[in-house]
């Protein structure tokens, strides 16, 4: 370990994946892995002598989940970088993240490349998102929301700018495609129209 490396620690509880992360780190520059963990207790353990620059933390660990252990990492060190890691994508969980002090959220599985674009951000920005955290961030920013509209029909309405069916809209709502129906009558109701294809044209409008 060069003097001038980043010290990385990892904490993921699925230990088939240890030794690709170690590979991974192994043929980066300017990055030196210190230990993996399968828990944050493990990990906050350890933190004296392992002094990381970085942390790269799984969300859904067993014990004191990931998410949760980013303050008790913070009250060890404040300047600490720390990177959550999961296969979910959902943006409540990502916001949660990033409230709680995150400098960066990446989706699994984690590619040799994913990672060392992630390491390298960290460094130079402070910060780092998987490119498809981005576009979910981007596409949040593009929905419309209409004051006269319910949040679920605003919802709605979203799915239906973007081309999904009522099964498409039910499935990611969780709800029957009854209830999508339901609500879909409602917007055809204000907007007084009565098909999909005009209420599109005077969603486009308004």
């Amino acid at each position: 370990m060069k003097a001038q490396d980043l010290k990385i620690i990892i904490l993921d509880k699925d230990e088939s994946l240890h030794a690709a992360y170690q590979t991974h780190l192994e043929s980066l520059e300017d990055f030196s892995l210190m230990g993996i963990y399968t828990s944050a207790e493990k990990a906050l353990k350890d933190f004296r002598r392992s002094a990381p620059d970085i942390i790269i933390s799984e969300v859904d660990l067993n014990g004191i989940g990931g998410i949760d252990a980013i303050k008790s990492f913070r009250r060890k060190d404040w300047n600490v970088k720390i990177i959550m890691i999961s296969e979910n994508n959902d943006f409540e969980i990502i916001k949660k993240s990033f409230k709680r002090g995150a400098n960066g959220y990446l989706t699994k599985p984690l590619t040799a490349d994913k990672l060392s674009h992630a390491l390298y951000s960290i460094k130079e920005e402070g910060a780092t998102l998987s490119n498809d955290i981005v576009k979910q961030v981007i596409s949040t920013f593009h929905r419309k929301s209409f004051n006269f509209f319910s949040e679920r029909e605003n919802q709605i309405i979203d799915y239906l700018c973007h081309g999904a069916t009522y099964k498409m809209i039910a499935d990611k709502l969780f709800v029957t495609t009854s209830t999508v129906n339901f609500h879909i009558q409602n917007i055809y109701l204000k907007l007084n129209v009565n098909s999909k294809s005009e209420a599109l044209s005077k969603l486009e409008q308004l």
